[in-house]
């Protein structure tokens, strides 16, 4: 099982920071058929092969995925286009 760490620091307000991490979510679910849910400030989502979270900080984002097997290979094809989000919502790292 592969996972993908990444920390993206921000200088958001925490409402903005929370859109954010909204937008995220929202196109993983409308890219890889995520479903996802908040809990406080976390985002939970998962699909068959896919699992993990999006922590909303003062003042970074925490997000930890795990991949399935069959969805390794795909590992630096996730970890590109998430960062070419966080880039495109908060900013270049």
């Amino acid at each position: 099982m592969a996972t993908i760490k990444i920390t993206r620091k921000h200088s958001l307000t925490h409402k903005n920071a929370l859109d954010v991490a909204e937008k995220i979510a929202k196109d993983l679910q409308k890219r890889f058929e995520l479903e996802y849910e908040w809990d406080d400030d976390v985002v939970e989502f998962e699909r068959p092969g896919v699992s993990g979270t999006l922590a909303v900080a003062k003042d970074k984002f925490l997000l930890d995925v795990s991949l399935g097997w069959l969805l390794t290979p795909l590992k630096p094809a996730f970890e590109k286009e998430i960062n070419a989000q966080f880039d495109k919502l908060v900013g270049k790292a």
